[in-house]
């Protein structure tokens, strides 16, 4: 009983050291993309990384519950694109969306552009969705035409 114990605390103590090792490398990968594309990005403290292109304008408490019509193309780091939204208008509930837009949207208002770098916990995670492969970093370019 003891030495099953000390395996299981042993256990939990290396996957919390691979978990670590995980997220440096995806951070390492996003300051390198960054720093390559020349990118103006602020790092949120969720972990997400964000340029505001245009703030847009007015006082829309954009949350969870908001509708949310933007113009999108998200693309994987090797520029793959892996959505554009039909290069049209789209509307969102922004509630229905992956954790990096619930908190990188709100940062704008209507009018306004910003682009997300957004690590895998904040997207898709360790599954692999449609085009875009488990773990992945993504790029989003996203234009904020309404919100309400």
């Amino acid at each position: 009983m003891v030495k099953f114990k000390y395996f299981s605390i042993l256990l939990l103590f290396v996957l919390a050291l691979s978990s670590c090792k995980k997220e440096e490398d995806v951070d390492t990968q996003i300051s390198n993309y960054i720093q390559q594309n020349k990118i103006n990005a602020v790092k949120d403290p969720s972990g997400l990384y964000y340029q505001i292109i245009k703030p847009g304008s007015g006082t829309t408490n954009i949350n969870s519950n908001t509708n949310i019509t933007i113009i999108y193309e998200g693309k994987l780091l090797d520029g793959t694109v892996i959505d554009n939204g039909g290069g049209k208008e789209n509307t969102f509930r922004l509630g229905d969306l992956i954790e990096g837009w619930k908190i990188g949207i709100p940062k704008i208002q209507k009018g306004g552009e910003i682009r997300l770098i957004i690590p895998p916990a904040l997207g898709y995670g360790s599954r692999a969705v449609g085009p875009v492969p488990a773990n992945s970093v993504l790029d989003f370019n996203i234009q904020l035409t309404n919100a309400q």
